[in-house]
């Protein structure tokens, strides 16, 4: 029996069509800067890659699925190509505006996309200010998600919409409706939008400027329009409010919401944001502490490592010559990641504390009393045994691609505790980098580093679907015995 029929490639093919359609209308905004900075020579850059997305999207949403029931097995390949499609016509516009490398381009998309941060460019400062443009706004709809920003405006709520909701590791329901949790999503992310745009400009930073790492921070994606990242701006200001909007972009939605609704109250009781903060505290102390690097470079760093933002005061070289000490806790910091349900990479802490309280349920089980049932708890919510497996095999699976990741790095001759630290950022969708991360790195790892960065932005299992969906595909069919 198939998994994968023509029935399922018809309904694949349909969604995936009006994810195109709206990715097609998300790569054709930057022009609007285009306009304004009269960058004239891009304008076909944007266009081009823009008309191919639209046109080759209207042409699958009129394949006829034959009214098929959207799955998840369909909901997550869909989740999948569409990483895969938004990040190649990305790096079209930036093939035909800048003549860069393709494969180039395809990681530096894939990196905005995902909310990585990483860059290939030696010099960002001398781009168009459409294409910083473009790197911020991929950033800003990754952070929510590409699938998740184009359920809302193109397709209605109901089956098909939760199941495309689930596939990018979706799980939280501020409302009962997918459309309506879609709402106000999408109200909290532009409220907060406006408020860190508005207080970087009151701080003094230039308009332009102000967008773009509002961009970046909320989304916890971390590109900067400055070589220098936040560093350029030698402002403590301008540190404590990117550091603000990273743990905005860090906390659930349902956090938010909840908080907006009791007033503040609600969040002395969220057990996520609760382990967050007290993360950031400690890890702070712990490394002002214990090695001689000043004080606000360790808690900008420790908050841009658990957030997986990827900003960043410190330069790469910097970063390659902290203590080993202070690397690995950054190291920890990445691969744990922020709450579930916010715009933030990595495990996320609710699987940590799902494993740690399974760890601790198992060790209560065996010195009981014979008979004792040990019921566990999250922010007064029963954790169930299936959802302590769940957790428990994803971060096992998590941890065994880190490990793919890191040896071909070492394969090619970079430090191990530096390849460790770069490809746990890259899979926890970070951005951190000692230096490794750049146009001089070698192919393999170019392509490496593409494939963890959007393993850890879907959260592996939607990924390992389309391949095991690719091996149905091609299987060859076993003829029937005769007897």
């Amino acid at each position: 029996m198939r998994y994968i029929t023509k029935k399922d490639l018809y309904i694949v093919a349909q969604y995936h069509g009006k994810i195109m359609q709206g990715i097609g209308l998300v790569i054709l905004l930057p022009i609007i800067v285009s306009l304004i900075y009269q960058e004239h020579a891009t304008y076909l850059g944007f266009i081009i890659p823009s008309l191919i997305s639209l046109g080759l999207g209207t042409l699958l949403t009129k394949i006829n699925a034959k009214h098929g029931r959207v799955r998840l097995k369909h909901a997550m390949i869909v989740s999948s190509l569409a990483w895969l499609w938004g990040t190649f016509v990305g790096a079209l516009v930036m093939y035909i505006c800048l003549g860069m490398p393709f494969i180039d381009a395809f990681f530096e998309n894939m990196s905005a996309w995902t909310g990585t941060g990483f860059t290939m460019f030696t010099n960002v400062e001398i781009l168009p200010h459409s294409i910083l443009f473009l790197r911020s706004l991929e950033q800003w709809v990754g952070g929510l998600g590409i699938v998740i920003i184009m359920i809302g405006v193109l397709i209605h709520s109901g089956t098909a919409a939760s199941r495309l909701y689930k596939s990018e590791a979706r799980e939280e329901r501020i409302k009962p409706s997918v459309a309506n949790t879609l709402k106000k999503i999408f109200q909290i992310y532009l409220i907060y939008t406006a408020i860190g745009i508005i207080l970087f400009v009151i701080a003094g930073m230039p308009i332009f400027d102000a967008v773009n790492h509002t961009f970046t921070a909320l989304s916890t994606g971390g590109m900067s329009i400055k070589n220098a990242n936040m560093g350029y701006y030698h402002n403590d200001i301008f540190y404590c409010i990117s550091m603000l909007m990273m743990i905005i972009g860090a906390t659930s939605f349902l956090t938010h919401y909840k908080m907006i609704k009791t007033r503040g109250r609600s969040i002395f009781k969220d057990a996520q944001f609760i382990v967050f903060i007290t993360l950031i505290i400690l890890s702070t102390i712990v490394i002002v502490a214990a090695t001689k690097v000043m004080p606000m470079e360790v808690l900008y760093h420790v908050v841009s490592g658990i957030t997986t933002t990827g900003a960043n005061i410190d330069s790469s070289v910097q970063m390659a010559a902290w203590p080993g000490f202070m690397k690995i806790i950054i190291i920890v910091l990445m691969i744990i990641g922020g709450t579930a349900g916010s715009t933030a990479g990595g495990i996320k802490i609710i699987r940590v504390i799902a494993v740690l309280k399974g760890i601790y349920k198992n060790i209560t089980n065996i010195i009981s009393p014979e008979g004792r049932v040990v019921n566990i708890k999250i922010s007064n919510r029963e954790l169930k045994d299936s959802s302590i497996r769940e957790a428990g095999s994803y971060v096992s699976l998590y941890l065994v691609f880190l490990l793919l990741g890191w040896l071909v790095l070492v394969f090619y001759g970079y430090d191990a505790i530096d390849s460790l630290l770069d490809m746990s950022s890259a899979q926890s969708t970070v951005g951190l980098t000692t230096g490794i991360m750049g146009p001089a790195m070698p192919l393999g790892a170019k392509l490496m580093t593409i494939f963890n960065m959007w393993i850890g932005r879907l959260e592996i299992i939607p990924v390992l679907i389309v391949f095991r969906s690719i091996i149905e595909i091609f299987k060859v069919k076993s003829p029937k015995k005769a007897f």
